[in-house]
């Protein structure tokens, strides 16, 4: 597999700064294919190092490459100029969209045709939030945008995640890989603590938005119920029934 830059053969161009990439970006998005091309090159190492994190998914890295250019395009094609950000800010949401879009459609599990229309529009919806907010939205963001629960977004992103393998890299330096599968211990009940973090985390990102927050400023943030009342304009009454329906419903989870 390819881990360097140098071993795809790829031409060699210097980093722009910002004041030359807005004037190739004005050029480029006036027609100027030119310098659509010069910005496409001179942004090919910020694809190598945003795919390194998908690596060890079973896909090759010129493939995911490709994808991620796909993304980049997109991007110098529909920089606004009036956001008064980075571009490569503005990039890095769409060619790491792009490839988790990729990741999606080519899924080896078999999702139901209601789940991919529902991830379909959320990720109509999650483009139009990047390009307005210069960055990923949150569950809470994208539910107000499509005007659903957050737990229905929640569902849907989940039916379509890809499985990990007990063989994916944990962790590498310049020694050899460790497997997430070094991590299990031999005896079964033994529970590593980040495997416990983990697990909590999930349950966590099922509950619906409301209560997922009073957790989290509860439990997490430390804060009483007062504080987080006064924060989320509610009262203490309030919170404390949030606070107990969450509690329960991890329950209902665990339970299950």
């Amino acid at each position: 597999m390819i881990q360097r830059l140098s071993e795809m053969n790829l031409p060699h161009f210097p980093l722009l700064n910002e004041e030359d990439t807005l004037s190739y970006l004005h050029r480029a998005q006036q027609g100027d294919m030119e310098a659509r091309e010069y910005l496409i090159n001179c942004n090919l190492k910020l694809i190598f190092n945003l795919i390194q994190r998908f690596s060890n998914r079973g896909y090759e890295l010129e493939d995911l490459f490709q994808i991620g250019t796909i993304g980049l395009i997109k991007a110098i094609d529909k920089f606004d100029f009036s956001y008064n950000v980075k571009f490569s800010t503005y990039a890095v949401p769409m060619i790491i969209g792009e490839i988790r879009r990729f990741l999606r459609d080519d899924h080896p599990i078999k999702v139901p045709r209601s789940y991919k229309e529902l991830i379909y529009k959320i990720n109509r919806a999650r483009e139009t939030l990047q390009n307005t907010l210069s960055r990923d939205p949150t569950i809470g963001e994208l539910a107000a945008e499509m005007n659903l629960p957050s737990e229905e977004i929640i569902v849907a992103l989940e039916a379509v995640q890809l499985p990990s393998s007990i063989h994916d890299t944990f962790f590498q330096d310049d020694s050899d890989p460790i497997y997430l599968i070094d991590q299990l211990p031999d005896d079964r009940s033994e529970t590593p603590a980040w495997f416990e973090k983990i697990a909590l985390q999930e349950l966590i990102d099922r509950l619906p938005d409301r209560e997922r927050q009073v957790l989290i400023k509860r439990f997490f943030e430390d804060r009483t119920q007062s504080e987080i009342a006064k924060h989320l304009s509610l009262s203490q009454v309030q919170i404390s029934r949030i606070e107990r329906a969450a509690l329960q419903r991890i329950r209902t989870f665990l339970s299950e």
